[in-house]
């Protein structure tokens, strides 16, 4: 039903941001066909198979990709596909015979999706390293965290997913759209330090103006503001604050009760510190309900900080299907949305080669063909 309905692509298995973008593009309506390892297909499911929420919606077959006619396989599968994605390290795939130029020379409409943290190229291109790593290198770890404080590595979410996954699905569709008026595949380069740099494009223009200072905890957006910050409440909870614009601090100053005191001006930098102890102090007076019942909703803006396991249960995200249940997890819903053609799940996560035979019979091979792929332990 999703937006992308009719589009095929391949997954090479890998880990974080590459299934991350398989996801994605599933969950628009994609048919994604991830090749796991044939050495790594045992038959059976694991218990904890549903958990693999990033795994979700679509099929799994098992290649050997040492085998030649697994590679074969592979490039059959590549002449019916719209993309490719694969993260493996710059050369991997050259040296398995599914480079670019095999593959484009196959299918020269293909989308080569390529998701690596550092790039194809560069003195770091073959270097090993992790999101926390892109991330420092891109200029983004850098500027989270609090004043006097070491960086904070935010989970992974800037570099595998928001700066890596979600920018080769993008750099995936873009190169698609592209196709329609050229007829041309092409390969996307998609790097995890290029996408954390990108995600840090506002805060390089505010820097080039002046308003931002090359240090943690001391600007707008990085808790150095007093009206921009996470709280804690008197059972230990917290709230988030986000008044910036005169009128939301105005409401935020009624409604904490501070607006008859004699207080500096909002803007007045230098004096952020002394204001944050004493809105600390009088949020630290009450529950993060009681100031749920006073703020939420209102123009100061405000939201609990609420859990993994507290988000799924609040009105507003049940009012919007913000979460979904599958085989008994919980986890996000298809986001975003769309009027006419409704993202969904495809399917729960798939274990290791489930899907083998009857998804390489829907992509075109023969019982015989299969049969003898198998023989010679191609497939799993």
């Amino acid at each position: 039903m999703g937006p992308l309905k009719g589009v095929k692509v391949i997954e090479l298995a890998g880990i974080g941001p590459g299934p991350f973008c398989g996801m994605m593009l599933s969950d628009m309506g994609a048919e994604v066909l991830r090749i796991d390892r044939a050495q790594h297909v045992s038959g059976k499911a694991p218990k904890n198979r549903a958990a693999d929420v990033v795994g979700r919606g679509r099929r799994s077959v098992g290649v050997d990709l040492k085998n030649s006619a697994g590679v074969e396989t592979i490039l059959r599968l590549i002449e019916r596909a719209d993309a490719l994605i694969e993260g493996f390290r710059p050369g991997v795939m050259e040296r398995l015979g599914l480079g670019p130029d095999v593959c484009l020379a196959r299918n020269p409409r293909l989308v080569y999706g390529r998701m690596t943290g550092w790039g194809q190229q560069g003195p770091l291109a073959h270097a090993a390293g992790h999101d926390i790593n892109y991330i420092a290198l891109g200029g983004a770890l850098h500027a989270i965290g609090r004043a006097g404080e070491k960086p904070v590595p935010p989970l992974n979410l800037v570099g595998d997913y928001g700066g890596g996954g979600m920018l080769l699905a993008f750099g995936v569709l873009a190169a698609l759209v592209e196709r329609s008026q050229s007829g041309k595949g092409q390969v996307v380069d998609a790097a995890m330090v290029d996408g954390a740099a990108v995600l840090m494009a506002l805060f390089h223009g505010m820097r080039a103006a002046g308003f931002w200072l090359d240090e943690r905890g001391a600007n707008l957006l990085d808790t150095g503001a007093h009206f921009y910050d996470v709280y804690e409440t008197a059972d230990g909870k917290h709230v988030s604050l986000g008044s910036i614009e005169p009128q939301f601090y105005a409401e935020l100053l009624r409604l904490t009760g501070l607006e008859d005191e004699s207080l500096p001006a909002q803007t007045d930098r230098a004096r952020w510190p002394e204001m944050k102890e004493r809105l600390a102090k009088v949020i630290k007076a009450k529950t993060r309900d009681e100031w749920n019942e006073i703020m939420e909703g209102s123009e100061v803006c405000f939201a609990p900080v609420l859990s993994m396991a507290e988000a799924p249960e609040h009105r507003h995200n049940k009012a919007r299907g913000t979460f979904i249940e599958l085989e008994g997890v919980v986890q996000p819903a298809p986001a975003p949305r769309f009027s006419r053609t409704p993202p969904e799940v495809a399917g729960p996560p798939a274990y290791l080669g489930q899907h083998t035979d009857e998804a390489l019979a829907d992509w075109g091979f023969s019982a015989d063909e299969i049969a003898q792929l198998r023989e010679r332990k191609a497939i799993a």
